[in-house]
């Protein structure tokens, strides 16, 4: 299909071929292995001579089909889709780096991310360490001689700290080091890192491309180069997205944009309803003009983003009071549903942080991620309002 096509177009038509069943929607593929039409072709096969598919934990016209669109989207060469985000966090970690490496991240990661790098690799000899990725100065001054990575979220979960993806990326290059970026929170809708400079795109495909709550995947997308790597650290190790989750996340894609535009519409309005609340000490969103990197979000992001943070005033006991006293909002760690998901971090995914660790991401204990739904937005800022005026009652 021509390149030329818009992004809604591309994701409702770029399928794959036809069976002779001449189905419409894309049919699913229940098979672990495919069948040989000769020894030769099997061979072939095998050798890489000849392209095909020979096992669902290589392959699968799911799957594949899966890849090329987000591929298209993140104007990627390659990519490979895992059984989760962390599958596709770790991978893209573990099949480039090895013993006597270092990693260099950003200290606003996820929390499952922070556990790879501070308790995992280092099981491997793989050294890890945070920095500030806000500044180049304090990017240069922590890398090593053995650095091999640079890992960044932006924004971050869950105090959406916004990183200059190009300036990072021209970092990366000069000293050649391997860019990879978290773009779960965006998508590519919203953000492109690969054009910013980034070598490796990692997603959560549970979040915002399934969008429903339904499925768990990930995808690791790249240079071709690159991805060969992943691809076979991925075929021998396993962590294969199944067919069935890849046909779901494909016809999810479908509604992407549609859906992104209304989470990210949705978000404002309440990131603008919680800014005015005299219940609220402060409110982070990238695209409201409070936010400390309200000029670079609004030119890295399309749209400001599905999630909110604030912080209730009186810390852990109100925020958690205001959490119990919604209604209609679900008390969840997911994020990217079609429902809007309220959590705090510091006693949730972020709960393995020390009281330091978290305080020096921008994690208090008065801190609330709310992932920003599809209901009417309305009806979630008059969920909020009750519940925060219960909290004086």
């Amino acid at each position: 299909m021509s390149k030329s096509k818009q992004e809604e177009t591309e994701l409702i038509r770029k399928q794959m071929e036809r069976t002779p069943y001449r189905e419409h929607s894309a049919p699913l593929f229940l098979t672990s292995s495919f069948v040989f039409n000769s020894a030769e072709q099997m061979e072939a096969l095998f050798n890489g001579q000849e392209e095909g598919d020979i096992y669902s934990r290589y392959a699968n016209p799911n799957t594949s089909e899966l890849i090329n669109k987000v591929c298209h989207l993140e104007e990627a060469e390659a990519g490979f889709a895992t059984a989760s985000g962390m599958a596709a966090v770790w991978a893209s970690m573990a099949a480039l780096l090895s013993s006597g490496d270092h990693i260099l991240a950003n200290k606003a990661v996820f929390g499952s991310t922070y556990q790879l790098l501070d308790l995992v690799l280092p099981r491997f000899g793989i050294a890890a360490s945070f920095a500030d990725f806000s500044t180049r100065e304090s990017i240069v001054e922590a890398i090593r001689p053995n650095t091999k990575m640079l890992l960044v979220e932006s924004p971050s979960n869950p105090a959406l700290q916004m990183i200059d993806l190009a300036m990072v990326g021209k970092v990366a290059r000069e000293h050649g080091i391997i860019f990879n970026v978290d773009n779960c929170f965006c998508t590519p809708i919203l953000q492109k890192p690969i054009p910013l400079g980034a070598d490796i795109v990692t997603h959560s495909a549970t979040k915002y491309m399934d969008g429903q709550g339904r499925t768990l995947g990930g995808l690791i997308l790249g240079s071709e180069a690159l991805i060969e790597k992943i691809t076979f650290f991925c075929r021998h190790t396993g962590p294969a997205m199944s067919p069935f989750n890849a046909w779901l996340l494909s016809k999810s894609l479908e509604t992407l944009p549609l859906r992104m535009e209304r989470h990210c519409a949705n978000a404002l309005a309440v990131a603008e309803f919680l800014e005015g609340h005299p219940k609220i000490h402060s409110v982070l969103y990238p695209h409201l003009p409070s936010h400390p990197e309200y000029e670079l979000a609004k030119r890295q992001m399309r749209y400001g983003g599905g999630i909110v943070s604030f912080e209730v005033e009186g810390g852990k006991a109100a925020a958690q009071a205001m959490l119990n006293h919604t209604k209609m909002c679900s008390l969840s760690s997911n994020l990217g549903d079609s429902r809007t998901i309220l959590t705090h971090p510091a006693t949730t995914t972020h709960s393995k942080l020390t009281p330091d660790e978290r305080v020096d991401v921008g994690i208090t204990d008065g801190l609330v991620r709310i992932s920003v739904g599809l209901e009417h937005a309305s009806d979630i800022i008059a969920d909020l309002r009750q519940a925060l005026q219960a909290l004086s009652s």
